[in-house]
């Protein structure tokens, strides 16, 4: 899209960030917007909508890398595996270089490897081993409770630290892994790129994060005494996976979960108008959907018991959505607990991070 027509999209984007908002909001009977508390949620939906809005329009223009022709095959295939046989036990991890730093008064291990997601043969093209990334916040001597924490779209860097409250929880007695995605971080200009606007690249890569992050849980688990596996936003159909997929996994937790990457995608390009309405219908269209099939979080079930299942969700989440989360603890079961702002809110939340650990105390107890 040339740059005279670009713009104006630009500013009318912004400009609707906060009408957007406040529509949101108008008709929940928890919003009072006068309140201090009113003032925080409207706060944490203009980073929802202003951050969706940036992330869509600053981009370049969507265009399918492909004709939706070129997914159907893989789409066959994979609805024909099924989930767990679509999925393939990892090598394990032999760790090939580390690099050492001082963070936030943490020693933060960044760990490499080599790793072949041996994906099914419709997906071939993303299949080639590829160097994975691991950072690792532990304590020396006996066994500990390590998370495995999977981060989501756009991070995969330092921010992890805070995210995930890493500092906090070593200090609790934790040992922390916080596997970098592909596509982000370190890895953001390495092959292969993902999540994108490409349905058949939008899978490989879920496939070969939640691979990558099996090899991590069989790494940690002889060094631990529970192994929880916790993921948000993009993370979380990955945590959802490898809860699923792994029998090592004592507890699994998922921060304001998505369901159907594809789709919601798609769901956010309105924003570009007539530009993105082609990508639009191919993220949304029957082939895409078998495609995410096979990681698709509300067709699991977790080995942790029910008890052991956390799903944290945000009531005016603009970004995924609460409906994913309702379905999720609908399927699951476990304890399903409500952030009263937006999608990224509920990380800066002192009522979140005192969930979490009760849920984390209550896995180590067991």
């Amino acid at each position: 899209m040339a740059s005279a027509q670009r713009v104006p999209q630009i500013i009318r984007g912004l400009g609707g960030v906060l009408p957007r908002s406040v529509d949101a909001l108008r008709g929940s009977s928890d919003w009072a917007v006068a309140s201090p508390r009113g003032l925080r949620q409207l706060g944490e939906v203009l980073i929802d909508e202003l951050t969706l809005t940036g992330m869509t329009l600053l981009a370049p223009a969507p265009a399918l890398a492909r004709p939706l022709s070129g997914c159907v095959a893989a789409a066959e295939e994979l609805s024909g595996l099924g989930l767990d046989a679509a999925h393939t036990a990892p090598n394990p991890l032999r760790v090939a270089a580390i690099q050492r730093r001082r963070l936030a008064g943490l020693t933060v291990e960044q760990l490499s490897y080599r790793h072949d997601p041996r994906l099914p043969e419709s997906l071939a093209e993303f299949g080639a081993p590829a160097t994975a990334v691991v950072q690792v916040c532990r304590h020396e001597g006996a066994p500990r409770p390590w998370l495995v924490w999977v981060h989501g779209a756009g991070q995969g860097n330092s921010s992890d630290l805070l995210v995930a409250r890493v500092r906090r929880l070593y200090r609790l007695g934790f040992n922390v892994a916080l596997p970098v995605q592909p596509g982000h971080g370190v890895r953001r200009h390495a092959w292969p790129p993902y999540p994108g606007h490409d349905p058949l690249a939008n899978v490989a890569g879920m496939m070969r994060a939640i691979s990558e992050v099996r090899a991590v849980v069989r790494w940690v688990a002889p060094q631990a005494t529970a192994v929880t596996v916790a993921g948000v936003s993009l993370g979380s159909p990955v945590a959802a996976l490898v809860s699923h997929l792994e029998t090592g996994v004592d507890a699994v937790a998922v921060y304001t979960p998505i369901a159907g990457l594809n789709s919601m995608i798609a769901h956010h390009l309105w924003r570009w108008g007539p530009a993105g309405l082609a990508v639009c219908d191919a993220l949304r269209s029957e082939v895409a959907a078998a495609l995410m099939s096979v990681v698709d979080l509300l067709e699991t079930d977790p080995a942790p018991p029910a008890e052991r299942r956390l799903i944290v969700a945000a009531r005016h989440d603009r970004m995924a959505y609460p409906e994913p989360a309702v379905a999720l603890h609908d399927r699951w079961g476990g304890r399903l607990y409500w952030h009263d702002g937006g999608h990224a809110g509920h990380i800066f939340s002192r009522r979140v991070q005192a969930e979490t650990e009760r849920f984390l105390r209550e896995v180590v107890r067991r």
